[in-house]
């Protein structure tokens, strides 16, 4: 089952459309990413954009986010009632189904490393990902908000980023990091005075002797007194006991609960325990809820063995669809290294139906190599589809800088030409790669599968020329001109390489084949 991850970053603008539409338009232009919901709140000045995938997908939206975020959203300029300490302020990975937190720790990290190296920006971890137990916090981090980081964070050892420059910039800092589900939960009293929200708030919170896995903090909101919280861990403090504490609370000042909000998502469980409780529904079962039921009746259809399964429901349409699409990327380069992830997993799995059958029982040590090896090329592929329409993202984005020198310009854009031929030659040393284990399988494998293999390896050329015209395009663009020329001689070996396995590959299969 595909692993899902869950990422929350919270935006520093909740006025303006055109900025925090810009960041989530960064979001959605990664593959395989879907987002679930954007909530700005003009108080705050503040946007949380909800949106899960693959591992490798949400990692890549996380940072193109964060990028985008920086060049849009200027901290000088910014007020708003809620905290905040950076222009990205905080970006938490969630673990959602087929990955562990100790994984996220891992993604969490390599993306606080890459943001903090290829953007500039101070980079704090937190939660389950904090590399100091001072740091686990998010309001420790965050303490005396953007305008004290940005007096201290030079000269004060304790604010010292884990990665990424210790200097004031306009776009702040940046807290990532790994934890459970939070649901951001506000409720609303019928009074416009925020220091009984500021009161109740104290009292309900677990840093001041409240309830353990509360946050709380009061403000004044469309003039109505607001106790906004963070329920880090709803299955131990469920929703509805924070709901009654405020309500108790409250109800000291002569004050009553008017409404209550959600900021971003909630797990559907948290909603059916405060059913049970509130309407006293201890025996209710969830697969007693009518949608819970069809949910389930799907997904059982859904999952259904592969080999029966619809090949339409498989088919990367969504993939298809934005190469089709009038824009630059994901363009020729994401397709090369598609076609060449496609190229592997022929060859692994020819190997796999090799490995196991007894007539081929004396080359499994050699098909169980091709396995394990085509695999790890296919999952490398397949993050160099996002990485290198990515790449192609950098360069425009220095491109359309209008804050840089003329000089800068001419530094940055050459640092981020080179990335972007360093990805689509990448990818071509792989197709070689694949295409030589399906040369390989096709000679030993299962001769049912030979064709398939060879189907692999023909893949592999094409995808191994199609990134080396993107290889050599960019190359013509850099004025380091040695670099440009090893890399053209590069490609040129690999391409005429591949081609000869690829044509060797087609006659083994027709000679195995007796076609």
């Amino acid at each position: 089952m595909q692993p899902i991850l869950e990422c929350v970053p919270n935006f520093s603008n909740g006025r303006d459309p055109a900025v925090y539409g810009r960041i989530a338009e960064s979001v959605r232009a990664v593959t395989g990413i879907q987002i679930l919901d954007i909530s700005a709140d003009p108080d705050h000045n503040r946007t949380v954009i909800t949106f899960v995938g693959s591992p490798q997908a949400v990692e890549e939206a996380a940072f193109r986010s964060i990028a985008t975020a920086k060049d849009l959203i200027n901290l000088d300029n910014h007020r708003g009632e809620h905290p905040r300490i950076g222009a990205t302020d905080v970006c938490p990975l969630i673990p959602i189904r087929g990955i562990t937190m100790e994984e996220c720790i891992t993604i969490a990290r390599r993306l606080g490393s890459r943001v903090g190296e290829e953007l500039g920006i101070a980079v704090y971890l937190y939660a389950a990902a904090a590399t100091d137990p001072s740091r686990e916090n998010l309001a420790d981090i965050r303490r005396g908000q953007y305008e004290q980081w940005k007096n201290e964070v030079a000269t004060n050892p304790e604010r010292k980023p884990d990665f990424g420059p210790a200097e004031p910039r306009p776009w702040g800092a940046t807290v990532i990091g790994a934890r459970p589900f939070l649901i951001a939960y506000n409720i609303y009293l019928n009074s416009n005075k925020v220091e009984i929200a500021e009161r109740v708030a104290r009292n309900v919170r677990f840093s001041s002797g409240g309830l353990c896995f509360v946050q709380a903090k009061g403000f004044l909101v469309d003039d109505q007194a607001q106790v906004s919280m963070n329920l880090t861990n709803f299955e131990r403090t469920p929703i509805y006991r924070v709901q009654e504490m405020v309500r108790r609370e409250a109800a000291r000042y002569g004050l009553s609960i008017t409404r209550a909000e959600l900021v971003g998502m909630i797990p559907q469980k948290a909603l059916l325990d405060s059913a049970r409780w509130y309407l006293q529904l201890d025996e209710m079962e969830d697969d007693q809820v009518l949608e819970l039921r069809l949910q389930q009746a799907v997904t059982e259809e859904l999952t259904t063995d592969v080999e029966t399964a619809s090949l339409k429901r498989l088919a990367p349409s969504a993939f298809i669809d934005a190469v089709a699409a009038p824009v630059a990327a994901p363009g020729g380069g994401s397709v090369a290294a598609l076609a060449a992830a496609l190229a592997a997993a022929l060859a692994q799995m020819a190997a796999g139906l090799t490995v196991g059958r007894k007539r081929y029982l004396d080359v499994t040590i050699q098909a169980q190599y091709i396995i394990d090896e085509a695999n790890n090329l296919r999952h490398a592929l397949a993050a160099a589809i996002d990485e290198d329409a990515a790449a192609f993202e950098v360069v425009m984005a220095v491109m359309r800088n209008k804050d840089l020198s003329e000089e800068e310009k001419a530094e940055a854009l050459e640092a981020a030409t080179i990335h972007a031929g360093e990805v689509p030659l990448k990818v071509a040393r792989m197709a070689h790669d694949a295409a030589r284990l399906a040369k390989s399988i096709a000679s030993i494998g299962n001769v049912n599968a030979a064709t398939d293999a060879a189907a692999g390896a023909i893949m592999a050329r094409a995808a191994a020329e199609a990134a080396g015209l993107n290889v050599k395009v960019n190359g013509s663009g850099l004025k380091n001109k040695t670099l440009a020329d090893a890399w053209r001689a590069e490609v040129n070996t690999i391409t005429e390489e591949t081609e000869k396995i690829a044509l060797a590959t087609t006659l083994i299969a027709a000679e195995r084949g007796g076609f």
